[in-house]
């Protein structure tokens, strides 16, 4: 017998195959365009605009609240158009929309062994992993389980191509993977700029973050380097990797390189951002 959460599950997910099914049907240039309209329409109606707002006008105290409404609604879109792709990776991939900012500083990349790289959700965040196959390197992730588990699933299956290295839920065991992973030539890669109770607040935009000290944590304890890279949105559902190595020190206060570490990625974020603040993800609780 079929309990009312399973039952719930079930119709969640049924809704998700018909979403999915109605974008694939679609080109991806129509798709991305018409699921971008609808969330710039809805999306600043809705109880989370307030929040993207409060951050905007934390990191941007110059701006108008009129240009700030505008900065907000281009997000959105940018969202909408994010979540539109998530169901065309394979043919965004496939069909070449994915390009790098410097060949040469790729290559130099991949030519330096493994590393840790950091992302955040900028663009199309989903994409940063695509470069994996043409660098031949082999990625490995790390993602939050959805509660529906039959959405967790097949969300899963369609990032996984992505990741030659595995795509691993966050659990309490996931570090030790990650870990051994880096140990043994692997390529951790992570989402790293949402808020993390328990990390160390550095500056971002002028005022503490508390930010995820793990990833800088990581290639401080193995000598790896530390890249940011961000998948930035270009015309035409196209997109445009870009990639900076971020300076660790060694000193010995190991923790205390990491945090150093961590105020630099974030830095680096920042910058980022401030060159395409519309194409971030204003709404999640960054600053206390």
């Amino acid at each position: 017998m079929i309990d009312s959460k399973d039952l719930r599950h079930r119709l969640e997910y049924a809704g998700y195959r018909v979403v999915k099914g109605v974008a694939r049907a679609l080109p991806v240039e129509v798709a991305s365009r018409a699921s971008g309209r609808i969330w710039r329409t809805i999306a600043p109606r809705l109880y989370r605009q307030e929040r993207v707002m409060h951050n905007l006008a934390l990191a941007y105290p110059e701006m108008s609240e009129a240009e700030r409404r505008r900065l907000s609604l281009a997000m959105w879109e940018n969202l909408g158009r994010t979540f539109a792709e998530s169901f065309h990776l394979d043919r965004i991939v496939a069909d070449g929309r994915v390009s790098f900012a410097s060949l040469a500083e790729i290559d130099a990349i991949a030519r330096g062994g493994p590393f840790v790289v950091c992302s955040l959700h900028l663009g199309n965040w989903e994409l940063i992993a695509s470069a994996g196959k043409p660098m031949g390197i082999p990625f490995t992730g790390v993602y939050q389980r959805i509660s529906n588990p039959y959405v967790d699933a097949a969300t899963l299956k369609t990032r996984a191509f992505l990741y030659a290295g595995g795509l691993l839920p966050k659990t309490p065991v996931t570090a030790r993977s990650l870990l051994k992973a880096a140990k043994t030539g692997g390529y951790p890669a992570f989402l790293a700029d949402l808020r993390d109770d328990r990390g160390a607040a550095v500056p971002f935009f002028g005022h503490p973050a508390r930010s995820n000290v793990f990833p800088a944590l990581l290639a401080r304890t193995t000598g790896l380097p530390l890249y940011a890279a961000a998948a930035f949105r270009l015309p035409d559902v196209h997109f445009e990797i870009r990639a900076a190595r971020i300076p660790i020190p060694e000193t010995e206060d190991r923790y205390a390189d990491a945090v150093a570490a961590t105020a630099a990625l974030q830095a680096q974020f920042e910058a980022f951002i401030r060159s395409a603040p519309e194409q971030w993800m204003w709404g999640h609780r960054k600053w206390d």
